[in-house]
């Protein structure tokens, strides 16, 4: 099963907000697609357009065989002819019914033989013991965690077997143990039901945790898709690189190709990097030196001399989570463990290392 969408919607503009245009192809297969970008980069608008609460101005959308949306055959499928479960930020759970209720309501309004009679207490039996909601079937809404809640909506988004799973930025408002806790109930659902989960979120660690594919939204259009490995591994250019917040983007310039050795010197800040043959490049080329923050190391200048080594003034430190993020002149930085701080501490000027294996180059546009 796969759903494939093109999808233009305008927006006039408004008194809080300027005109909008949201101009997509999405193609998602059986897994999780994420859509990530900032607020008001049009992912929830492209979902409501999905699941027929919004209507495209033009385009067309299609699950296997069935047209959801064509306008060019006035086709325009409303939410409940569409078999789309909706997960939205806030639940969206009867606060005056009980989980059991709920998914009773969700079964009565959905079509198909698994949701009638006897096949829908046995359907709504067979989500509540899968999302561990059986000793919980009786409590309404106010008397569940956030987590509990959650399962409860992906069991009533499920009640009946929808074709596509749409998910809202699902895992706000949950703290961290929660949040990892949903991770899990969503990939094992990802896993079971094997059609398209598309979700949206700003949040990259939810991204890396979720995707298998990934479209990355600006403005209302997809500046770079794919898998999300490669995605994230592979930015198309140095402002989407810049916009995941984890990479180091230096201008950069290449002085170098042996394609015998399979290297090339990249110039960078006044010092010579080597990296990885760049096949299709000219000595000359310039552009960006990008890599991730997490993959620069960071060692005392007492350290005997390295390749790929840059002695740099430290102009900053910011503890967090993670560990401490070190902050160096030409926009420089890396991630270092607690640990690894404690050794380099008080340092004016320290030495950072770029692994050759991990360099990638952007070309300049």
């Amino acid at each position: 099963m796969a759903l494939e969408a093109r999808l233009v919607k305008r927006l006039p503009p408004t008194a809080e907000h300027d005109a909008f245009e949201l101009d997509v192809e999405l193609r998602a297969e059986p897994g999780i697609t994420v859509l990530f970008g900032a607020s008001g980069s049009g992912k929830t608008l492209t979902l409501n357009c999905l699941s027929g609460f919004a209507r495209p101005d033009s385009g067309r959308i299609l699950v296997d065989d069935q047209l959801y949306f064509d306008s060019a055959k006035r086709i325009h499928l409303a939410p409940q002819q569409r078999h789309c479960g909706y997960i939205f930020q806030d639940h969206a759970l009867f606060p005056h019914k009980t989980v059991r209720d709920n998914l009773r309501f969700a079964a009565a309004s959905a079509r198909g033989t698994r949701t009638r009679g006897l096949n829908r207490h046995r359907r709504i039996n067979e989500l509540l013991q899968a999302f561990e909601l059986t000793e919980l079937a009786e409590r309404k809404p106010a008397q569940l965690s956030g987590g509990q809640k959650q399962r409860a909506a992906i069991a009533r988004a499920l009640v009946g077997d929808p074709r596509v799973l749409l998910l809202d930025e699902p895992a706000r408002g949950l703290d961290e143990r929660l949040r990892q806790s949903f991770y899990d109930v969503l990939r094992n659902t990802s896993e079971r039901l094997r059609i398209p989960l598309v979700l949206v979120t700003h949040d990259l660690q939810e991204c890396f945790a979720l995707a298998d594919m990934v479209c990355l939204i600006d403005r209302g259009r997809f500046v770079q898709t794919g898998r999300a490995e490669t995605v994230f591994a592979r930015p198309a250019t140095a402002e989407i690189a810049r916009s995941l917040g984890i990479y180091n983007v230096v201008a950069a310039e290449i002085t170098a190709l042996d394609p015998q050795r399979k290297t090339s010197t990249i110039s960078v800040a006044g010092h010579k990097i080597e990296a990885a043959y760049l096949p299709g490049r000219l000595i000359g080329d310039r552009g960006f030196l990008c890599v991730r923050e997490s993959e620069t190391a960071v060692l005392p200048l007492k350290t005997l001399p390295i390749s790929n080594g840059m002695e740099l003034a430290v102009t900053g430190c910011q503890p967090s989570a993670a560990g401490v993020r070190l902050q160096f002149e030409h926009g420089i930085a890396a991630m270092v463990s607690a640990r690894e701080y404690e050794a380099l501490r008080g340092s004016d000027r320290l030495r950072v290392e770029i692994p050759a294996s991990q360099v990638y180059f952007i070309a300049a546009a």
